[in-house]
């Protein structure tokens, strides 16, 4: 009866949700050194920064469900002059795609309404006449199984010859171009049904090997609406950022007037010609209007502890379901192992033999269990839980600033050397 009022009140606006924030406990509290963690940490962070892997980042990381480490390092940019805070906002990048489309694919899967073994030409009709496309599967999409090319440059159809097409590319907002991309820089509306037809008309491969590909990820919202009815964003609010107490996590943060600062990414010489910040740094993603399956996902490091944490317990946070069990292990386990594919179902997996590599061969650390799960983005984030030694490991930093040609986090291995101490940092 109780909780009918409440539900009651809530529609009715009188009174706002109140979400439990995950706990913060000592290292000592869940069994591991505090002073080795901080040490090793702080050593491994300020090298990042000396050798420009990054101006700056910060790391969350949460054992048994409580929050043991949450710190910044470093600046903005290389001027040194905006410090990160522990409440900065970071473009997302590739993570988005298990943050975004991946959770709303994952419950319609559970409620019967996608089948991943079906042809996805059920669902996609522009495939149904497309002979190499028409029997591709979502477990093969998910799984990067396909064959589908990994990426196309969708810049190439709004430029020519360096010069912006007027046709497609407005300075000023209207009715026809109402989706922002920069300040200043708005995409005609339909533009997106003329790159769907060119991922539509695009090439695949013959062989079913594993190659990641995007291009599947800029289909899923549009799926997502036609089966529910509901925009895309709003059907992620209700089911899932809003119940989970992630505040700032979506798209568009630059029209939501948060307090907290957007982390800027890179100088983009491409095409904005200035400081991509607050605007998604992708560039397909970005002529989607910022909101895609891809890229687009802007949020804190607590956003994503709380998702990442709800999968790491296989569905559950604070006391409400979000999938059963069963979902959540069969979209994190390896879906084609026999043909060398380490990739779940969006979800990305350790190398196979992860655990017999050194720390420059593995990926992610060589310690992560073979349950864990997780995913990277281009920008320089990393997410990543492990359900076994009940880890949740959260990474944001802006890599690509000046420039994506930085590549020290690859380089020096920063993010795996980070994630390796809280596996050696058990207390005897």
């Amino acid at each position: 009866m109780k909780k009918i009022v409440l539900h009651l009140l809530l529609i009715l606006g009188f009174t706002k949700p109140c979400y439990a924030q995950m706990p913060y406990a000592s290292p000592e509290s869940v069994g591991l050194n505090g002073d080795f963690i901080k040490t090793q940490i702080d050593s491994i962070m300020h090298f990042g920064i000396s050798e420009k892997a990054f101006p700056g980042a910060q790391l969350l990381v949460a054992k048994q469900g409580q929050i043991i480490l949450h710190k910044a390092y470093g600046f903005h940019t290389y001027d040194s002059i905006t410090k990160v805070q522990l409440n900065d906002i970071h473009d997302l990048a590739s993570v988005t795609k298990i943050v975004g489309p991946l959770p709303a694919l994952m419950k319609l899967y559970e409620e019967g309404k996608l089948d991943l073994d079906a042809p996805f030409s059920n669902y996609w009709k522009p495939w149904k006449h497309r002979k190499d496309k028409k029997h591709i599967t979502l477990r093969e999409l998910l799984a990067h199984q396909s064959g589908l090319q990994p990426y196309i440059v969708f810049l190439n159809s709004v430029t020519k010859n360096g010069n912006v097409k007027k046709r497609f590319i407005h300075s000023e907002a209207s009715k026809r171009f109402s989706n922002q991309m920069y300040d200043g820089i708005y995409v005609k509306n339909r533009f997106k049904n003329k790159l769907f037809r060119i991922i539509n008309r695009s090439k695949v491969s013959d062989k079913k090997v594993y190659t990641y590909s995007g291009l599947a990820s800029l289909i899923y919202p549009e799926i997502i609406e036609n089966i529910t009815g509901e925009t895309y964003t709003n059907y992620l609010q209700k089911h899932f950022y809003k119940p989970l107490g992630c505040e700032t996590l979506g798209y568009l943060p630059k029209k939501k007037n948060f307090k907290n600062a957007i982390v800027p990414t890179e100088n983009d010489s491409i095409f904005r010609k200035t400081l991509a910040q607050g605007w998604v740094h992708d560039e397909n993603a970005a002529l989607f209007g910022g909101i895609s399956g891809n890229a687009g996902l802007f949020g804190t490091a607590k956003d994503l502890a709380n998702y990442m944490q709800m999968l790491a317990n296989y569905g559950t946070l604070n006391g409400t379901t979000y999938f059963k069990p069963s979902t959540v292990k069969e979209f994190t386990k390896i879906q084609y192992p026999e043909n060398n594919n380490r990739r779940g179902l969006g979800f990305d997996k350790p190398l196979i033999g992860n655990d017999t590599l050194n720390i420059t061969k593995a990926y992610p650390a060589p310690q992560v269990s073979k349950e864990s799960f997780g995913h990277a983005g281009f920008t320089g984030t990393f997410v990543w839980a492990d359900p076994k030694e009940q880890l949740v490991f959260i990474f944001l930093s802006n890599r690509v600033y000046p420039s994506r040609t930085h590549r020290n986090i690859y380089n020096l291995n920063i993010r795996p050397k980070l994630q390796q101490v809280f596996y050696e940092a058990q207390l005897e």
